[in-house]
């Protein structure tokens, strides 16, 4: 089984997606993750990777968000200092030339796809961008037919409206939290986190997207060098 090594993991929902896809997936952070449902390592995700990444099939990346999100410059947060990994992090998984993925929020200095909730159709508004080492087409971004309103939340976010955060949602966006946790694990197709995780987490549904693709280019790989003809071969015999 081909082999993917999750940078900064979190509670795994990006591990999820590669799951489904086809991957043995391990995950690395240097938090303790007690909900992540593979195989998990507590140690930082860049000194872990610089020792053992050559020995994954393919790579993906979560870094910190918090230094690259628009709610950074709110003013109780506009001075905190937060880690910016993104760049060491591509420059790694470059030397290592394995295929990689690396994930974040949609301001972040990243080259590739925004992927949203309503291109798989999900009750959810929750924008993040992948840069990957490989090829891949952007499945269509249909219109949102909600209006993001008070705190960038949908509609009202006044507590008790009946279509505000915390009353009926049709569509949820898990940033701020403003949402009911059940609702929150039907947009995001996830229901082994916490909510706080929830909030952090990438929807399995981006992820096993991208993996179908990040397989076929492993087999293409395979296949042009040779190494799977030959396995198929001492397979017949």
């Amino acid at each position: 089984m081909l082999r993917l090594l999750d940078m900064f993991c979190g509670a795994g929902g990006a591990a999820m997606g590669y799951h489904r896809a086809g991957f043995e997936v391990v995950g690395i952070d240097i938090k303790p993750q007690k909900h992540y449902p593979f195989k998990f390592y507590e140690a930082d995700a860049l000194e872990y990777c610089a020792k053992h990444g050559h020995e994954f099939d393919a790579i993906h990346a979560s870094p910190p968000c918090q230094g690259y999100s628009r709610l950074r410059h709110l003013p109780w947060l506009k001075n905190k200092k937060w880690p910016m990994l993104i760049d060491a992090t591509r420059k790694l998984l470059t030397e290592i030339g394995k295929p990689w993925v690396i994930e974040n929020v949609a301001d972040a200095p990243l080259q590739g796809m925004t992927l949203c909730g309503q291109m798989f159709g999900l009750p959810l508004y929750r924008h993040r961008k992948f840069e990957t080492s490989f090829l891949m087409l952007c499945p269509p971004h249909s219109f949102h037919p909600e209006v993001i309103g008070h705190g960038r939340m949908v509609n009202d976010r006044r507590k008790g409206a009946g279509n505000g955060a915390l009353g009926p949602q049709v569509i949820v966006t898990v940033a701020g939290g403003q949402y009911k946790k059940a609702d929150g694990e039907k947009a995001m197709g996830i229901d082994w986190m916490t909510k706080d995780e929830l909030s952090q987490a990438v929807p399995p549904a981006y992820t096993e997207f991208i993996g179908r693709y990040l397989v076929a280019n492993l087999v293409e790989t395979l296949i042009e060098s040779g190494v799977y003809s030959a396995a198929l071969a001492s397979r017949k015999e």
